[in-house]
């Protein structure tokens, strides 16, 4: 028992016992944001005496249990399933956040039971004890304002990236929810638009049985072909969703800058690639650049890469980064990036100081490319720097967070008179 808890009302019941709802629209392994939640919701699951329910549109990658079971196995998730609505964007999350506290609060009057910790990954509900932030859409608007981007579709994000901020304006502001953050930027960033100073930083981590060199290695020859690459080529990798803030457009720049090099682009995400086909036929690039959807096995994205490049313009953490370099790559990030206040420029990555700087991202590269040296210690001290951030770690700081938020809770509720 922590110092300052009381005992809990029921005998052999101690605050490491938890009943949790993780409240995210999607969970799966394959990206960052929905690789937290799974990582996080297997964790508690495994933990004995915890209880995990998840309230989700869509889930992968993820055992569940029987909703309708008590829990009391290790390693039972529950997962409630929440109705999707169709419709633009906006649409879709103002029936998201209604829906599931609807399910919510419809489980609980049916079980008879309340969640020691709701927890949400960004805005997601309006009654979350803990959030963990991997967003911050005042900074996006901005970035949205200064692109001068026009038409429905960039009037449609407008008027969502309004509604997130309204909402966050409201839920961020309130310091009876504990806020977490991926990074130390964000942290700021919370800080600075809504005067949060009391943020817990918990960085993302890392599967090292899946990203790994020898995982990466065996795999080279076979990604390599797979894609087209040959082996006299430098393949260099972005891989995420929204090309523009993750520093495509730079990336290109630079990539033109090196046309004498026997460069190769693989740029993977769910962007679509006809919005880059104009820049990509302008710089002379329609043979460098191979565009490609989301894959399942991320694994194979690196084996195929000689370099990893991510010159965000914005990004809370950017955990390809790291994966990457827990497989032995050499990786070229910005300043703009979470993971980059992690890591250290010149040794085990390269950091732009400016996301945009196509000039200096064109000479790392060359310096990448033409030393093999450099690039084989760059990715032996990228492994060392990545070991220190596994899931198992980023998991326990979170539960150990909530552990001291139910302590804090229940010693509230003890406090007050009794009528």
């Amino acid at each position: 028992m922590r110092p300052g808890c009381r005992p809990p009302h029921r005998a052999g019941v101690g605050f490491s016992n938890l009943r949790v709802a993780i409240v995210s629209p999607f969970v799966d392994k394959k990206h960052g944001t929905e690789r937290a939640v799974a990582e996080l919701a297997e964790h508690l699951a495994f933990k004995p005496g915890h209880e995990v329910h998840v309230y989700s549109q869509r889930v992968d990658d993820v055992a569940f249990s029987n909703p309708e079971s008590i829990g009391e196995r290790a390693g039972d998730i529950h997962w409630r399933k929440v109705v999707s609505v169709p419709g633009p964007h906006i649409v879709q999350f103002l029936s998201w956040f209604r829906l599931n506290r609807s399910a919510r609060q419809a489980d609980a009057a049916r079980t008879g039971k309340k969640f020691d910790i709701v927890f949400s990954v960004g805005i997601n509900c309006p009654d979350a004890d803990v959030i963990l932030v991997h967003a911050v859409f005042q900074r996006l608007a901005e970035l949205q304002k200064q692109s001068g981007d026009r038409g429905l579709r960039s009037l449609h994000r407008k008027l969502y990236y309004g509604l997130l901020c309204k909402l966050e304006r409201k839920i961020y502001s309130d310091k009876r929810v504990t806020l977490a953050a991926v990074s130390q930027r964000t942290a700021d960033q919370l800080a600075r638009y809504f005067g949060r100073n009391d943020v817990r930083v918990i960085p993302n981590g890392v599967d090292f049985e899946t990203f790994n060199p020898a995982a990466r290695i065996s795999l080279r020859r076979a990604s390599r072909e797979h894609f087209g690459f040959s082996h006299s080529e430098f393949v260099v990798l972005l891989v995420g969703n929204d090309w523009r803030n993750k520093g495509l457009g730079t990336l290109l720049e630079s990539a033109a800058d090196c046309r004498e090099l026997p460069l190769r682009l693989l740029v993977v995400g769910s962007d679509d690639p006809e919005n880059w086909r104009a820049q990509v036929s302008q710089l002379g690039l329609e043979q460098k650049v191979r565009f490609a959807p989301p894959s399942p096995n991320v694994l194979e994205l690196y084996a195929a890469a000689d370099v990893l490049a991510a010159p965000s313009r914005e990004d809370s953490f950017n955990l390809p980064v790291l994966e990457a370099m827990a497989c032995g790559l050499a990786a070229i990030t910005s300043t703009d990036a979470g993971v980059a206040t992690l890591l250290h420029h010149g040794t085990d990555c390269f950091i732009l100081e400016q996301a945009t700087d196509s000039a200096t991202l064109a000479v790392y590269l060359r310096q990448l490319y033409e030393n093999e040296n450099l690039r084989t210690t760059m990715g032996e001290q990228a492994v060392r720097t990545a070991s220190a951030y596994s899931w198992g770690k980023s998991c326990s700081s979170m539960e150990k967070l909530m552990e001291e938020l139910k302590c804090a809770k229940y010693n509230l509720r003890a406090q007050r008179p009794q009528l």
